[in-house]
């Protein structure tokens, strides 16, 4: 058969399988028992989960394939985990060096010496996460071009069991009510089960409206029923604590206790005592056993802020706890152990760090399980007069006061930077709300009229790149710091250049459209440290990707591709 013919050939086979008039089970197993007629695949593996989300129904096939009780040595639980979490497909090129498969899984899925092939995809139906799909095969050169291609082809296979299961599960429910009941079943699935990733999820104490906080919101709504550890990335100020309250809140677990520890602020020696705990007398000042971090939220939640900036010594005693679910309390013996539901959260370029020898592979592919990352505000600005005047009451309630925005006030507010997200607008809120001159707040009371705080700087575009110190700091934070800001104002169309201080063009450092000109040894320096990722490299340099772009072409320096 020509290849070109083998995916239809092969839809139009599953699609006669899927049709035919037999049990769910069944008909889940002949699919995969058939995809190893179209696809160079050692095993194939098809879960199933009912409306809560869990486990109904496992089909597995291939070679010395596992028995359906014993199905996670085909497809570890993390992999499903992160799946249905992201309702995205998942390619691993080596299975043998991701994190997701346990060492034993990984064992029983080499037996060879060529690199183990993972490709799982979500089986979907009326935007509902129903399980997953997913072959493991061994790729020599020729073979690994077949990815994209067998991507694809379990999509589509993916989507026809995904129609099947729903209308199986339509069709068992009561026939006399049909007519109503995939209305009424509508209506349930949204209420009962995890919502559908295109619905709106409101959570206590998150304020928004914005596409790119939906999106969040959904994915943390069903992250949260899991176990899978989750790690928060994002900007300072964009609410890492939170979205970590709210996982917990929302999981099976949130009877339990929710402890939270910020890993910055204690030194080592302290972070061990803090975490583990101690025994009575194994350190000057030690004088009564204390429990850990670890054993506060045993049965709950644990959040471990700013991640990034543990030493590597610190790292290996926390890898060992997370591997094994056991610690040792600070002086003690005993073997403690522990459930705990681990969210970490950090602003650190991690990739970077574990590139550089700063933060360990091993713990990296540890926490990173679920990634979700936190929009800053500049990518929400709808969402700040909503936030502003959720703040604004606050204060009120908290100082017995009837402030409110004129119009003019709230406008001027929406189209600052925040360079310091939520946290930043709130203090800036409140600084104005302390300070303000009458009930209403107007224009002319923001300190940043007066260029008191840092959104005014960057919004006139203060030139601090030659400050090393300053560019540390921002470059942290991924704030364009010493650019105009793109120099896009919030809610300036794409390439809309603003002017920054009327900066004069027959100024050397700057160009005739008035963007700043950038060295070429400092552009292949960011390029390089940034992996010749056009969208890293600006926020090293404080620039949009297309303003990398023009330097590029301006310099004429070429793009490395890997």
């Amino acid at each position: 058969m020509h290849a070109a013919n083998i995916p239809l050939r092969g839809i139009y086979e599953i699609s006669e399988i899927l049709t035919a008039p037999t049990r769910l089970e069944i008909t889940l197993a002949n699919v995969v028992n058939i995809l190893s007629s179209f696809l160079q695949m050692r095993h194939g593996a098809m879960v199933a989960l009912d409306a809560d989300g869990e486990l109904e129904i496992v089909a597995t096939a291939g070679n010395n394939h596992a028995p359906q009780s014993d199905w996670r040595r085909v497809i570890p639980q993390a992999v499903v985990d992160r799946i249905v979490a992201t309702g995205a497909p998942l390619v691993i090129h080596d299975v043998s060096k991701s994190e997701l498969f346990q060492a034993g899984l990984q064992t029983a899925l080499s037996g060879t010496h060529m690199p183990v092939t993972f490709i799982g995809v979500p089986i979907e139906a009326e935007e509902e996460i129903l399980g997953t799909l997913s072959i493991d095969c061994v790729r020599d050169g020729a073979a690994s071009m077949r990815c994209d291609e067998d991507v694809r082809f379990l999509t589509m296979v993916a989507n026809l069991v995904g129609r099947t299961i729903r209308l199986h599960r339509i069709l068992g429910s009561d026939r006399q009510r049909l007519d109503e009941g995939r209305r009424a079943e509508k209506s349930v699935d949204e209420k009962q089960t995890r919502p559908a990733r295109h619905s709106h999820v409101k959570i206590d104490g998150i304020i928004g409206e914005s596409p790119a906080l939906k999106q969040v919101l959904e994915t943390v709504a069903v992250v949260a029923r899991t176990n899978s550890t989750v790690l928060l990335r994002g900007e300072s100020g964009t609410g890492k604590e939170f979205f970590a309250q709210a996982i917990h809140k929302l999981s099976p677990r949130s009877k339990k206790a929710f402890v939270k520890l910020n890993c910055a602020a204690l030194p080592e020696s302290v972070l061990e005592s803090e975490l583990f705990g101690h025994e009575k007398g194994a350190f000057t000042g030690a004088v009564s056993q204390r429990a850990g971090r670890f054993e506060l939220a045993n049965g709950g939640t644990l959040l471990l802020d700013e991640i990034g900036e543990i030493s590597p010594a610190f790292q290996a005693k926390l890898l060992r706890v997370l591997q094994e679910g056991e610690l040792e309390r600070v002086g003690g013996t005993r073997t403690l152990t522990v459930d705990v539901r681990l969210i970490c959260a950090t602003n650190k370029d991690l990739e970077t760090a574990v590139v550089n020898g700063e933060f360990r592979a091993d713990l990296y592919y540890r926490i990173n399980v679920v990634p979700i990352m936190l929009p800053p505000l500049r990518e929400r600005p709808g969402d700040i007069p909503r936030l502003a005047q959720a703040f604004l009451e606050r204060f009120n309630s908290e100082n017995h006061r009837k402030l409110a925005f004129a119009p003019s006030g709230l406008d001027l507010i929406s189209q600052c930077y925040f360079p310091g997200n939520v946290r930043e607008l709130e203090n800036c809120v409140r600084r104005t709300a302390t300070l303000a001159r009458s009930s209403t707040i107007a224009t002319s009371d923001f300190a940043c009229q007066n260029s008191q705080c840092l959104s005014s700087l960057l919004w006139k575009g203060a030139d601090r790149s030659n400050d090393s110190n300053a560019g540390d700091e921002f470059g942290r934070n991924r704030m364009p710091v010493g650019s105009p800001l793109g120099a896009r104002r919030i809610g300036a169309s794409e390439g809309e250049e603003v002017p920054v201080n009327a900066r004069d063009s027959s100024d050397p450092a700057w160009g005739a459209t008035g963007m700043r000109v950038i060295d070429r040894d400092r552009l292949i320096d960011a390029m390089q440290k940034a992996g010749w990722v056009q969208a890293k490299a600006g926020r090293i340099l404080g620039l949009t990707p297309r303003q990398v772009g023009y330097a590029l072409r301006r310099h004429g320096i070429e793009v490395k591709k890997f």
